[in-house]
């Protein structure tokens, strides 16, 4: 008391705060007539924890800040200025020159929508592993519903952010955009769990957001000169790839709703052809045809077009 100037009520409340959120091992020692940091199993000492950063994880902590302002400016903000105040001051202590973060460093989206006010309800009852009850407009069937869910994962996908949950209505898994979520409020229940296996199953073994169990392969075509670039990307976690004897590049993709997918390969133009399954193929060829008309142009069928099959290179 004598040394903080404070009173024994201020000694009591300090006690403990450090036991309870510091996790120091405090305790009464009867002979010394006072409180004492107990010796752990090896003799050593308890001592405060603390956040010390070297130039590298200062490097690093800066460059997170500005690529998740990038994401969504301004989303995270008010709750990250103290700790983005203090690295700064830190930077400047340091003199690590890292004041060209903000210039230096540039992330482009595309087609991302306003992550609306929900994000920080449904953030908070994802990770305290809590119900929320959501007022959600959905775009495909343009209607408003209401619904309890446990949230499960927060995802960002081409620069959207998402909601995979279980919905208890429908006593399914579902996924939500949260962009579409009107009103959110955390339930004081807690949140039905369900394990990482079975989420990765449900949500990541199809193709693109569309959720639910691959039940079909797409076999695809590139051209030999989009190949250069489409060798080197991801579609899925599953895909497999080789190139063939004349250049081409031939991928195959789990999925089990081609929407996304569709579009994906419009995107290739005449560079892509889907070899397999025929459905899907006929599908494209629909699109391709529509999008002819659109233009003006002929709408007559094509002629069958026999798919081509390569040899591993």
């Amino acid at each position: 008391m004598r040394e903080l100037e404070c009173s024994e009520q201020t000694v009591y409340r300090l006690i403990r705060a450090m036991k309870d959120y510091l996790r120091a091992p405090i305790e009464w020692d009867k002979e010394r007539g006072g409180y004492c940091y107990a010796r752990d199993a090896e003799g050593g000492l308890y001592e405060l924890p603390g956040l010390w950063f070297n130039a590298k994880e200062l490097q690093a902590l800066v460059v997170f800040d500005k690529l998740f302002e990038s994401l969504e400016p301004g989303l995270l903000g008010e709750h990250l200025e103290p700790l983005t105040r203090r690295i700064g001051d830190l930077l400047d202590h340091k003199r690590l020159g890292l004041g060209e973060a903000a210039r230096r460093i540039r992330v482009l989206g595309m087609a991302s929508r306003p992550v609306g006010p929900c994000f920080h309800t449904l953030a908070s009852a994802t990770l305290q592993r809590r119900k929320a009850h959501i007022v959600y407009h959905g775009r495909e069937r343009n209607r408003v519903t209401e619904r309890a869910v446990s949230p499960q994962r927060l995802v960002h996908y081409r620069d959207n952010w998402l909601l995979d949950a279980y919905c208890h209505a429908r006593e399914a898994l579902r996924t939500f955009s949260v962009d579409r979520v009107h009103q959110a409020r955390e339930l004081n229940e807690p949140a039905k769990s369900i394990s990482d296996a079975e989420l990765d199953e449900y949500f990541a073994s199809s193709y693109g957001i569309f959720a639910g169990r691959a039940n079909r392969v797409a076999v695809l075509h590139f051209s030999a000169e989009r190949a250069r670039w489409v060798a080197d990307e991801r579609w899925h976690p599953q895909q497999s790839g080789q190139f063939l004897t004349d250049g081409r590049y031939e991928l195959k993709i789990p999925y089990r709703d081609d929407r996304e997918l569709v579009m994906d390969i419009l995107r290739h133009g005449a560079h892509a052809e889907v070899v397999e399954p025929a459905a899907l193929r006929e599908t494209v060829r629909n699109e391709l045809r529509k999008a002819l008309d659109a233009y003006g142009g002929s709408t007559a069928p094509p002629k069958s077009v026999r798919p081509r099959h390569g040899k591993n290179a």
